[in-house]
């Protein structure tokens, strides 16, 4: 990262499951949980602020897992979707570091996310001066990805579940891309944690 450049981090994690019908944030792969692996890989690197964002069955998420040095944010609203969280996500950063020039979110779900490919993400964005970089799978765009602190505002008017994702159909909005094979992965169904089973093997 680039000296004197201040990014957050923001692990969103409030979700219920409700296909898995369990918190998905426990499911195991390589022997630690999924928010475990997010977290770690966050702790990794150096972020001015970093906030995780728990909702759903917090209490039995936050006792199983480490959080480290992130600041736990509870969203009591998570059933109103997605875009609760990053606007609570984002306005605790803010009251954390009110100097925050760009913003990296991650998912609680993405066994393959990876420190190298998180600084990536940082080096184009940076590099770049792009409002957001994002990772590309399968045809697609998605998270992870880091937001520069223009669109801030933008992310805070988001509404239901809509994820970051709604920017990039903005006339206006400039984003680059990182490749990040497997990045389609995640875990919503029990056939998603078999697939991850047997890949564990693998």
């Amino acid at each position: 990262m680039k000296k004197n450049t201040k990014i957050g981090v923001i692990i969103l994690a409030a979700g219920a499951s409700s296909r898995l019908g369990y918190p998905k944030q426990l499911v195991e792969f390589k022997g630690i949980s999924l928010l475990q692996h997010s977290i770690d890989v966050a702790e990794s690197l150096e972020f001015d602020v970093k906030i995780l964002v728990l909702g759903a069955k917090e209490d039995e998420i936050n006792k199983k897992i480490n959080s480290r040095n992130f600041e736990l944010v509870i969203n009591e609203n998570w059933e109103e979707g997605m875009s609760t969280s990053i606007r609570k996500g984002i306005s605790e950063a803010l009251r954390i570091e009110r100097e925050l020039e760009h913003i990296l979110m991650l998912l609680s779900d993405q066994p393959f996310v990876n420190k190298e490919k998180i600084q990536e993400l940082i080096r184009v964005q940076l590099n770049n001066n792009k409002q957001a970089t994002f990772s590309e799978y399968a045809g697609d765009v998605g998270v992870p990805a880091i937001f520069s602190r223009e669109i801030f505002s933008e992310l805070k008017k988001l509404k239901g579940d809509q994820g970051a994702k709604k920017l990039i159909y903005k006339n206006d909005f400039q984003f680059g891309t990182v490749h990040f094979e497997n990045g389609n992965f995640d875990v919503d169904t029990t056939a998603d944690v078999e697939l991850l089973k047997r890949m564990e093997e693998e």
